[in-house]
């Protein structure tokens, strides 16, 4: 299991929970009760971005997420251009994102 912490930008606690390894982290919040907004789940509108502290490197977003990320001016262009991104992305998308096995992750959620 794995250990993850919500919090509000200003570190406060939201939620702590475990998951299991490639549990999706939107779900993961939604069971969890975490206010988090999202609308599609599915990473087209960008309303479910999270900053994720513990995560491997390098990480590995699709397209897709570099995309949605970018059109919401999240991320800028040389990171969308990067297939792999070497340090911690300021946002990612919880749609897209599957828990890894024996990190602690400790997730922003922003406008809280």
């Amino acid at each position: 299991m794995t250990s993850v912490r919500f919090v509000k930008e200003d570190g406060q606690l939201l939620q702590a929970c475990e998951a299991s390894p490639g549990d999706n982290l939107l779900d993961v919040a939604r069971l969890a009760d975490v206010p988090l907004h999202w609308r599609c789940g599915q990473g087209t509108c960008g309303t479910c971005k999270v900053r994720v502290a513990g995560m491997a490197m390098p990480q590995r977003p699709g397209r897709k997420e570099r995309n949605v990320l970018l059109r919401a001016g999240a991320i800028d262009e040389a990171q969308a251009a990067s297939d792999e991104w070497h340090e911690a992305a300021p946002w990612r998308l919880a749609c897209h994102l599957l828990v890894e096995e024996g990190r602690s992750w400790t997730v922003s959620c922003p406008d809280y």
